[in-house]
């Protein structure tokens, strides 16, 4: 179509060749032969009009056939027209208007800006459904010019053109059919192959099926140039008639590869047999009927008819097309439903009692929206209004206009096709997951649970993200949204800029937070025989809790300012609201810092059996702000590291028992030490026990002198922890042996005092013998 913009100057020479020839009429009715009148005399050569050159009349003679070229077009003239209208309307330059300076308005408020814009959006429709009404009226004369001898004409090219249709198609079809076998047997070797296996042989077939359209039309073309005309010529019939072979059935190639009718390994559409093939029939005939239509009989009629015939049959083939596609949507409306509804919510695999898959399907658990069902259950609706739509585009503008329309519906829809490919690996892959090797998993075990929890994520946000470029291509494409213009505009180019910053620093965000996170689950499963300590696992722990959350506020800022968010006030508020959070928590301050440097200091780890605030246990958990202890009755303790003043920790490096035994006074230290030194030997001795002994038995001596015994002390050098079962071993052994050795361990004495008189005497005691006892 004619851009309006190139009519200006189309335009202007049209009003100077009307104010011309009405100025000559004026001219020559003013100067004009009366009755009686003399004649005037023949002009001489100094009155004589300019001779003009050729340049320009051939200049004249270019813009007289853009001018017709202009008045044939029906969406051209009418531009022209407008222009005209508003030329007529504007006021003349040397015109008191048009010489007096425009007074500067006021600027207009938000209510008048939007009454103004509400104002010429109802005034362009207004105008556009005149239009459309007037052109839908004047629709009717557009088949007047079709009759028999049309008819006749398309006759008689058939029958020089039979003979062609016949060969190719009968070559075409004979390929087709000793090919079908191969493609089953490739899409066989598809379904059990890998992505780029796959990918081959779907090339392999596709270019398998040009190759006979291009063998079909070849030999076709051959027979033409030897039976048609004189040899080496061809006739303009059978070149129509090729030209259109070679390019319907290259489009039935790509809808093939697509629907792949015949071979569901190399379908990428998650179509049924029966559904696949019934859509590519239904498309083998709306793109051979539109194809052979256009390309071969609106052309034969163009050239043997009139063009108004040739256009009103092309305008009747796009109308048999649509009322082909109004049938065909009313039929599949409910089976496109339901295939809409098993894509929303596939059904699920049965597994039985071991998890296995039992090869049936049970329906999906999960129920989509009422909006997402009602829209796939009213699909047909959407499909017929788009069909209307081109229905009255066929009737009131002209052929170009149509042509465009039917481009633009087939850039949608393999928009649409290329979306859904897409879209259909993405979900594919979604399901498979992400699956690393056992070894991988062995020092990294929870990258691959992390990269499954991602991954999903990401490609859905990619499916929305296919999705919405979908949308505006469309809009794109039908002229609702100039997309490509807004993106060269400074607030489409900040926005492509800003979404592209946002995702880059999202995804190296979560790529730092994956290498951090893996790098301590590598510290933390390495090799047995070099675990980690209980100090590494709190700090690898705390430095990974740490850092995510660190990464988390950075990206966060980050991302604010790409958008164009001042993060200086929210600096600030955060630094306002961190000391008012300080001031209000300070133990919990605290807690965290004095926690921190007691972990740094390695005072404490997990496992460890401490004394903390007076409370003594194993340590089970260890946090920023506090510690879990474990007593020996089972209580859970947990202590604020606030209140944590000094740290007794029993297992740390080596520990000792410290053997303190009582003897009585009368007992030789010498035969008590030898026998404390034969009961650290016997404790060595014993294989349970013997591991945990790390030294020699020190002694020590003669350490007190009790009320009633003397206390002999010892040591014995043990791993941490293990000092109290030593000890109770080592006591049990030494019991035994100073039994053995008679050597008295004292127990407290108790004194009986009877009183006593002034004069000293007492009371006698009187002490029964055994028969006295007995009598």
């Amino acid at each position: 179509m004619t851009n309006v913009a190139s009519l200006a100057p189309l335009r202007n020479v049209l009003i100077a060749t009307l104010l011309v020839l009405f100025s000559s009429a004026a001219l020559a009715q003013e100067a004009g032969p009366s009755a009686g009148a003399p004649q005037a005399e023949p002009a001489t050569s100094e009155t004589a009009p300019a001779e003009v050159t050729p340049s320009e009349a051939g200049a004249a003679q270019s813009q007289t056939a853009r001018l017709l070229e202009i008045l044939k077009d029906d969406a051209a003239r009418a531009a022209l027209i407008d222009e005209l209208e508003r030329a007529a309307a504007a006021p003349a330059p040397g015109s008191a208007a048009g010489d007096a300076a425009p007074a500067a308005e006021p600027p207009a408020s938000i209510g008048r800006s939007l009454a103004l814009f509400t104002q010429e959006i109802a005034e362009n429709t207004a105008h556009q459904l005149q239009r459309g009404w007037h052109s839908l009226a004047g629709a009717k004369r557009m088949f007047s010019s079709l009759g028999t001898n049309q008819v006749e004409v398309l006759i008689d090219a058939f029958g020089d053109l039979l003979l062609v249709i016949a060969i190719t198609v009968a070559i075409f079809l004979t390929l087709r059919g000793l090919m079908t076998p191969v493609y089953r047997r490739m899409g066989a070797r598809a379904s059990d192959s890998s992505l780029v296996h796959t990918a081959f042989l779907f090339a392999g077939s596709v270019l398998l099926d040009m190759l006979i359209v291009l063998a079909a039309w070849g030999i076709g073309t051959v027979i033409a140039v030897l039976v048609f005309g004189q040899f080496g010529n061809i006739g303009i019939r059978q070149t129509l008639y090729l030209n259109a072979f070679l390019v319907v059935e290259t489009i039935k190639v790509a809808v093939r590869a697509v629907l792949s009718p015949v071979a569901k390994g190399l379908r990428p559409l998650p179509l049924s047999d029966g559904a696949a093939r019934a859509l590519s029939r239904s498309a083998n005939i709306v793109v051979s009927v539109l194809g052979y239509g256009q390309l071969l009989v609106v052309p034969i009629i163009n050239s043997n008819a009139t063009y108004l015939a040739g256009r009103s049959m092309s305008a009747l083939i796009l109308l048999f097309v649509l009322a082909y596609l109004v049938t065909l949507v009313l039929r599949r409306r409910r089976p496109v439903s339901e295939w809409l509804m098993r894509r929303i919510s596939p059904p699920q695999p049965v597994l039985d009692e071991d998890g296995q898959p039992t090869g049936e399907m049970a329906p999906s658990q999960k129920t989509p929206s009422r909006l997402v069902r009602t829209l796939a259950q009213s699909w047909h609706w959407f499909a017929l209004a788009y069909l209307a739509v081109m229905f009255f585009i066929v009737l009131t503008r002209p052929a170009t206009a149509v042509f465009a329309a039917v481009f633009a519906s087939v850039e949608i829809v393999l928009a649409v096709v290329v979306a859904s490919l897409v879209s259909a690996m993405i979900a594919k892959a979604i399901a498979r997951g992400v699956s690393l090797p056992e070894s991988l998993n062995a020092r990294l075990p929870m990258l691959e649970r992390r990269l499954n929890r991602l991954i999903p994520s990401f490609l859905i946000a990619v499916r929305i993200a296919i999705g919405v470029a979908l949308i505006l291509f469309a809009l794109d494409v039908i002229g609702a949204i100039d997309v490509a213009g807004w993106l060269g505009t400074d607030l489409g180019l900040r926005f492509t800029g800003t979404t592209a910053s946002v995702t880059l620093i999202l995804v190296m965000a979560l790529a730092f937070w994956l290498a951090m996170t893996s790098w301590v689950d590598y510290r933390l499963n390495r090799d047995p025989l070099t675990a980690p300590t209980a100090r590494e696992t709190t700090l690898l722990s705390l430095l990974r809790n740490a850092v995510t959350i660190v990464l988390v506020v950075l990206t966060l800022m980050f991302c604010l300012s790409e958008i164009g968010i001042d993060i200086g006030p929210l600096l600030a508020s955060a630094g306002v609201l961190g000391l008012a959070i300080g001031f209000g928590a300070q133990k919990m301050v605290q807690d965290i810092i004095t926690g921190v440097f007691i972990q740094f200091e390695n005072a404490v780890n997990v496992g460890d059996v401490v004394t903390l605030a007076g409370t003594s246990g194993v340590v089970e958990k260890l946090t920023v702000r506090s510690v879990s202890l474990r007593d020996l009755n089972g209580v859970f303790h947990v202590i604020p590291f606030s209140s944590v003043d000094m740290v007794s920790n029993f297992t740390r490096g080596f520990a000792y028992f410290v053997a303190d035994m009582g003897v009585a006074y009368r007992e030789d230290t010498s035969e008590a030490k030898q026998a404390m030194f034969d009961a650290f030997e016997e404790l060595r001795q014993n294989p349970e026990h013997a591991p945990s002994i790390v030294g020699d038995f020190e002694w020590f001596g003669l350490n007190s002198f009790g009320a009633s015994e003397i206390i002999l002390r010892g040591r014995i050098k043990t791993l941490p922890g293990k000092q109290w079962g030593i000890g109770r071993a080592y006591n049990e052994i030494v019991k035994r042996i100073f039994d053995d050795r008679n050597i008295e361990i004292p127990f407290p004495h108790q004194t009986i005092y009877f009183g006593e008189r002034k004069d000293g005497s007492t009371q006698t005691l009187h002490v029964a013998s055994e028969g006295e006892k007995g009598e």
